[in-house]
């Protein structure tokens, strides 16, 4: 790789670090190309993706971004997975580590915050944002339908009113 291309990487993993909202650093020793594969779909399935690149690289790649203190965990074979969303590329990692032993996640970073295994676990257990935003929105949604049904509620019950007395004088 000389030295234009080295830029193009550093580059490239400088935007990666600035706009994720969660990146996960794990060792990946031993993994099979398929089984790589499989981390890569599920990652682009849930709206992150998958990156191996030079420790070396990352860490000049890392110098003024926010998520600057997972540098320490760059060392050995190191693959990152991020995400815009802030937890769908934990979630993706979790997922994957539970079934197979050969990733195992070292920590990670949430814009300026660092995370350590533990970290990622509890990140991985919260709502993603779509999750959140449905939820937000039947919070929003249940007290209009609850009005809607008491306005037209003793609208019906005077129809009905009306309909029995109709019905005891016509008899």
């Amino acid at each position: 790789m000389d030295r234009a291309q080295k830029e193009k990487v550093v580059e490239e993993l400088g935007q990666i670090f600035e706009s994720s909202g969660v990146v996960v650093v794990a060792h990946y020793v031993g993994l099979t190309v398929a089984e790589m594969q499989d981390l890569r779909a599920k990652a682009r399935e849930a709206g992150g993706s998958v990156r191996v690149a030079k420790n070396r690289l990352a860490k000049i790649a890392l110098e003024g971004k926010p998520c600057a203190s997972i540098a320490d965990l760059l060392t050995g074979m190191t693959v990152l997975t991020y995400s815009e969303d802030p937890v769908a590329a934990a979630k993706v990692a979790e997922d994957f580590a539970k079934g197979n032993e050969k990733f195992q996640i070292l920590g990670g970073a949430m814009g300026e915050n660092a995370l350590d295994r533990a970290g990622v676990t509890a990140v991985s257990k919260m709502p993603s944002r779509e999750e959140l935003i449905a939820s937000i929105v039947g919070c929003i949604g249940a007290p209009a339908a609850n009005i809607a049904g008491a306005i037209g509620a003793p609208a019906s019950n005077i129809a009905s009113i009306l309909s029995t007395i109709e019905d005891k004088a016509a008899a």
